[in-house]
């Protein structure tokens, strides 16, 4: 039995196939998944409304993989979304911020490996993570 806090099998399998440099986008329910990710792994975990959360997702793969960047996209209002603070205590990093068609573009790279669509209700609830090197 597996000892992380990681239990999805298909999230597994894909984390074992991305290396130094691979993305990985977390997103909330809204996020428009097909037709703004590339030629990427997209996996939907929602089960309902508001489970899991993008944060629990992103704690989950926060076990299994060394993640040495994040980048988020920033509401145009200038307004900072609380799931903000929620990723950076969980990542020990500063997230660096996008406008949404900037985002949107840097999500469909084909340096992006993995899609997770969460059932988050919170909007900007979205993170694209890069992994980093496991030994340091």
């Amino acid at each position: 039995m597996l000892k992380t806090k990681l239990a999805n099998p298909e999230i597994m399998a894909a984390l074992a196939m991305c290396g130094h440099g691979s993305k990985i986008l977390i997103t909330d329910a809204n996020y428009p998944l097909e037709q703004k990710t590339g030629n990427c792994k997209k996996l939907y975990v929602g089960v309902m409304p508001g489970l899991p959360t993008a944060t629990d997702v992103l704690k989950a793969i926060h076990s299994v993989v060394e993640i040495e960047r994040a980048e988020v996209m920033a509401p145009s209002d200038g307004s900072v979304p609380e799931v903000f603070a929620e990723f950076e205590e969980e990542l020990g990093l500063p997230l660096e911020k996008a406008e949404r068609y900037q985002y949107y573009d840097m999500c469909a790279s084909p340096d992006v490996y993995l899609a997770i669509q969460t059932g988050e209700q919170r909007t900007f609830s979205n993170i694209l993570v890069t992994v980093g090197c496991a030994w340091q």
